[in-house]
């Protein structure tokens, strides 16, 4: 257990997070459903299996001896996730980077750090311990810098014109964002729900000698074949409802090479964020359900600076800016308090 690199292992898994949709932008003449999917053939199919067929020997043994009910319990949390996954494409349309980035993952945070302790009965020996409240106290601080950069976000909504927005955001829409984001974000906390589901499958995979900081890899593989699931569905739903199944065969004056690649390039960035979170996990010991908040918050700080020289505060308040940046400081703040907590309970204290 060591869990300051357990933080710069999901410092790395924000990152990629926090920047797996800029390749999209280098998408031409293609639906959103479309780049949308072949990214997610990529990020939820392909990468995942290629790094857990790297990282776990016998990894066909170890899903087929895994309890069908983890299993079952994986597959269908990732359905669930999937829907929050959808749904964050869309936010990122009607809200651009940072509003989408901080409102989903404000919820995400919360349902995805908070629920898991609450529900395997282990949130009153937090409580009761110095390690556990500072664990929360960092949690509350998290939660804290989302709420600063959710507020720095409302203020920009109210400074800007349609116009402005519109420049860096084409289809910018705040009320539709929000919702939407809402739903993401309580949806995308499923995510946590199925790694806790999958702990027998994990341990499983390292009683076959799989290395415990890839022990996550085989669960990654059965949560991201639902989440794919759901989102196969509905892309496919508006490819024919927009009449854009041509877009996987042609790109108009766009290359179609170019399009492939820069979809299979987001959604490669994209797994990687589960990848190092699920390292990082192996490393933050008795409290490693705070992994949540610490991922959240990351991927708020670098979608946020990756806003930022996007232009997309352009036109903002010197004070909304220092608002912005204020929040991603706490939020870095956070990840330090959380860290700690972990390492007093290296302790026992």
């Amino acid at each position: 257990m060591n869990p300051f690199l357990g933080v710069f292992l999901h410092t790395i898994g924000g990152f990629a997070a926090g920047s797996f949709y800029i390749p999209f932008k280098k998408v031409r003449n293609w639906a959103w459903e479309s780049y949308w999917l072949v990214g997610g053939f990529f990020s939820w199919i392909i990468v995942p299996w290629i790094v857990a067929y790297l990282t776990v020997p016998d990894l066909i043994t170890v899903l087929r001896g895994a309890p069908v009910s983890s299993l079952g319990a994986c597959y269908l949390f990732g359905v669930l996730w999937g829907v929050g996954g959808l749904t964050f494409g869309l936010s990122m349309r009607y809200l651009g980077m940072s509003l989408g980035y901080a409102f989903t993952l404000g919820y995400c945070a919360a349902f995805g750090t908070i629920i898991p302790p609450i529900y395997f009965r282990t949130f009153n020996e937090l409580i009761s311990s110095a390690s556990g409240m500072v664990t929360l106290g960092g949690v509350l601080v998290c939660l804290a810098g989302i709420a600063v950069c959710g507020w720095a976000g409302v203020s920009k909504e109210r400074e800007l014109s349609d116009a402005q927005k519109k420049e860096t955001i084409k289809e910018f829409n705040f009320k539709k964002g929000v919702w939407i984001a809402l739903l993401c974000g309580i949806m995308s906390a499923c995510f946590a729900f199925g790694i806790a589901a999958g702990k027998p499958i994990a341990e499983r995979a390292v009683s076959l000698g799989t290395m415990p900081i890839w022990m996550n890899s085989p669960v990654f593989v059965v949560i991201l074949l639902g989440g794919f699931t759901t989102n196969f569905i509905w892309c496919m739903i508006l490819n024919v409802r927009n009449h854009s199944l041509n877009n996987y065969l042609e790109s108009g004056d766009a290359s179609l090479f170019i399009n492939y690649l820069f979809s299979a390039l987001s959604g490669t960035i994209w797994y990687f964020q589960f990848m190092f979170y699920g390292m990082g996990t192996t490393k933050m010991g008795k409290y490693n359900f705070s992994s949540w908040s610490i991922h959240m918050a990351f991927i708020i700080v670098f979608s946020n600076i990756w806003g930022l020289i996007f232009r997309e505060w352009k036109g903002s308040r010197v004070l909304t800016l220092r608002i912005i940046i204020s929040g991603i400081l706490v939020l870095i703040m956070s990840t330090i308090v959380i860290g700690l907590g972990n390492y007093l309970a290296s302790f026992g204290k």
